[in-house]
Parts: C-alpha cells; structure tokens; sequence
C-alpha cells in the first residue's frame, strides 16, 4: 500500500508541474511549458491509472484533487505571485481537513 501512496504523491507532483507549465505557457504559445505539460500530465494520469488498482477510485481521486489543489495553490503564491483572500485560505484550509480525516480516520482507506 505505501508504494500506491508513493505512486499517488509521484502523480500528483507530476500534475502539479503540469500545471505550472500550463501557466508559463501562455495560451500554448511557449512550447517547453507546452511539452512540460503534455509529458507531465501524461505521466499524472499513468500514475493516477496504476493507483486506482488498489485505492478505491473516490479516495484516490479526492487526495490527488486535495492535495493537487493546495500545492498549486502554494506554487501559485510562491512563483507566480498569486495572492489568495482570507475565505480562499479558508477553504483550502478545509481542504486539507478533508485529505486528513480521509487518511486518518476512514475505513475505505487501508493503513
């Protein structure tokens, strides 16, 4: 099980780059952050199929869309300079709440 996790993280750092690069590409008018994204994404959804085989399908795809969200939004504060107001911080907050009690508490989640 700790490999699917590690696959899991692997997925989610591969569409979170891909989802950087989709910002630096301008429109798709850059073609390295274009060919960034496409491999990065490509390599997500890989990941993301080979996980689905011994995570259920509901978790697998609340962490990687959770915890996809707080790091670009971290990536965005960090790199792009994107600010967010207090209810955004609020909900990403929640956010991490929710990847939390999914891991720590649920028994659809094999530990």
């Amino acid at each position: 099980m700790l490999k699917s996790y590690l696959i899991l993280a692997f997925a989610i750092a591969c569409e979170v780059i891909a989802t950087t690069a989709l910002v630096r590409s301008e429109g798709f008018t850059k073609m390295i952050p274009v060919a960034v994204m496409i491999i990065g994404y490509g390599i997500a959804f890989y990941c993301l199929s080979i996980v689905s085989k011994t995570i259920p399908i509901g978790i697998t795809y609340a962490l990687w869309s959770g915890l996809g969200i707080v790091l670009i939004s971290v990536v965005g504060w960090i790199y792009l300079n994107q600010r967010l107001d207090l209810p955004a911080q609020i909900g990403i907050a929640f956010i991490i709440v929710g990847v939390l009690v999914i891991n720590l508490f649920s028994k659809s989640v094999s530990h």
